[in-house]
């Protein structure tokens, strides 16, 4: 009996701690295992890509090596003549010298005719050496760096007809030494600066004057082509220079002053515009005052070379002042305006004392 009992308390005992251990609320409230994390590997540093920098074209000028330059003087050549405007400047009028048909052109004025001494050409003479030409001009004024912006030219007709072929062309700042860093070399390959007709206004037409550059400021075949400087002697307010080659040896020249459109793609001007458009400087004419066309000044073409006839395209006439030795007074009295010279001829006073007969 003791025996049974015994039996049934170990067996109890048994159910009970089976039963306990099945609950849910009596389960083990022990942590889990703890696991280790994983590794994080190491930031790599990562690879820049590699680039390189656009190409960017080179602006710079290159070096310019001068083999020759002009001579530091020149002698002076025959002077050829063009009509100044100073004497009636303050009546806002050009005393002559404008001929629009035939491409004379004396517009030293704004187009309120305001007058600007320092583009109006008195004279020009040309001179050489065993390299050289050398072109100058003498002004009124003695300012070619003006604040209004100058252009001088010198245009060559290696042809005889009338049409520029070459121009040689400058714009400031000028310097009293040799420079070319301001000057440029045009050429008219197709033949249009005198429009159609070399002798008279073709205007309006559109060409393209001297349309080719052949030397841009020191660059180009020559290096040395072509100069300019101011303030080189009494007759040389502007004076060029240019090798010997820009011509064959037989030419006509002329000069120009050019404050206004100062393109030599228009040129010649009298056939961009009509002589309506352009105005006239001269008072009295129909179209006065000055229009489309002012602030330019040109002269009369000279041979060089060869004997003219007297009949080439733009030649200048072929009267000249009488010589006068240097130094020689003139005799009181004696320059005095003949009665048969009177506009359109104009009359040259003291020191020239001589008539132009008028182109217009």
């Amino acid at each position: 009996m003791k025996r049974n009992k015994i039996t049934v308390l170990a067996i109890s005992t048994i159910a009970i701690t089976a039963l306990a251990c099945s609950l849910p609320f009596l389960a083990s409230n022990a942590p889990p295992v703890a696991t280790q994390a994983p590794g994080i590997p190491p930031p790599v540093a990562a690879t820049p890509a590699v680039s390189f920098p656009t190409p960017i074209p080179s602006t710079s000028i290159p070096d310019i090596v001068h083999l020759i330059t002009p001579a530091s003087s020149s002698s002076t050549g025959g002077l050829y003549y063009d009509v100044p405007s100073e004497g009636t400047a303050s009546e806002k009028r050009a005393p002559g010298g404008d001929s629009y048909k035939i491409n004379r052109l004396e517009r030293p004025f704004n187009q309120d005719m305001t007058y600007i001494s320092h583009m109006d050409i008195v004279t020009y003479n040309l001179s050489q050496d065993s390299d050289w030409y050398y072109i100058s001009i003498e002004l009124i004024g003695a300012d070619p760096n003006h604040s209004i912006g100058i252009n001088y030219g010198v245009e060559i007709d290696n042809d005889i007809d009338g049409f520029g072929d070459t121009i040689v062309w400058a714009e400031p700042p000028y310097t009293k030494e040799w420079a070319n860093t301001n000057v440029q070399v045009y050429d008219d390959k197709n033949h249009d600066t005198g429009g159609l007709s070399s002798e008279k206004s073709d205007a309006p037409i559109d060409t393209d004057g001297y349309e080719t550059l052949v030397f841009d400021r020191g660059l180009g075949d020559d290096p040395d082509l072509a100069w300019v400087r101011i303030n080189a002697g009494l007759k040389a307010t502007v004076q060029f220079a240019f090798k010997k080659s820009l011509t064959d040896g037989t030419f006509m020249l002329g000069v120009l002053a050019d404050a206004g459109l100062r393109d030599v793609g228009m040129l010649d001007y009298n056939d961009r515009f009509t002589e309506e458009v352009a105005g006239s400087p001269i008072r009295g004419k129909q179209h006065y005052p000055l229009g489309e066309l002012y602030l330019v000044d040109n002269a009369c073409r000279s041979p060089y070379g060869f004997i003219p006839t007297g009949f080439e395209p733009q030649i200048c006439p072929t009267e000249a002042p009488p010589p006068r030795e240097p130094g020689t007074p003139s005799t009181p009295g004696a320059c005095v305006q003949p009665p048969s010279c009177q506009p359109p001829d104009y009359w040259f006073g003291e020191p020239n004392c001589y008539c132009q007969p008028g182109l217009y």
